[in-house]
C-alpha cells in the first residue's frame, strides 16, 4: 500500500535510541527523551519508549478515523469518546526477532454497543495505522 501524494510528512531526528536517546521533531513540538523499560532489560529511566510512543499516536490515529466515519454517516461521535491503546513488544513467534501487538479498548458513550462495533469497524478500514500494520501485527478491537 503506499499514498498518492503526501499531504504532509512528519520529520525526526534520533539519537542513541532506547538507552538515553532523545527523538525530536524539525518543527521542535515534540522533544523526548527514551528510555528502555526494566521488563526489556532497561534501566527503567524517565524517558519514554517506541512502544509508548506508537500507543499513543495509533489510538490518536483511530480516534481521527472514528470521528470520520461517523461524520460520514451523519452521526457525531461524543467528545468524551476514548481510545486506550495498549502494544505488547516481545519475540516474533512467526520468526526471527521480535514484534509488537496491539490492542485498542474504544468507548462511546451514548452508544449501543452494535453501533459502536459497526463504526470502529469501518474505521479500522480507513484509519492509516490499521491499515499500515494489517497483516503484520496482531490488531485487537474491544468496544465497551
Amino acid at each position: 500500500m503506499s499514498i498518492k501524494s503526501a499531504v504532509y510528512t512528519a520529520h525526526a531526528h534520533t539519537t542513541g535510541g532506547r538507552a538515553g536517546g532523545t527523538s525530536k521533531t524539525d518543527d521542535g513540538r515534540l522533544e523526548v527523551t527514551l528510555d528502555t523499560p526494566k521488563a526489556m532489560g532497561g534501566n527503567d529511566g524517565p524517558g519514554t519508549n517506541p512502544e509508548q510512543l506508537f500507543a499513543a499516536g495509533y489510538s490518536a490515529c483511530f480516534l481521527g478515523a472514528l470521528k470520520a466515519v461517523a461524520r460520514g454517516e451523519k452521526v457525531k461521535i461524543p467528545d468524551e469518546t476514548t481510545i486506550d491503546a495498549a502494544v505488547s513488544f516481545g519475540e516474533n513467534a512467526k520468526g526471527p526477532g521480535f514484534a509488537i501487538a496491539v490492542e485498542l479498548k474504544i468507548t462511546v458513550p451514548g452508544f449501543e454497543k452494535a453501533e459502536a462495533e459497526a463504526l470502529v469497524e469501518k474505521a479500522h478500514q480507513i484509519c492509516p495505522y490499521s491499515n499500515a500494520t494489517r497483516g503484520n501485527v496482531d490488531v485487537t478491537l474491544t468496544v465497551a
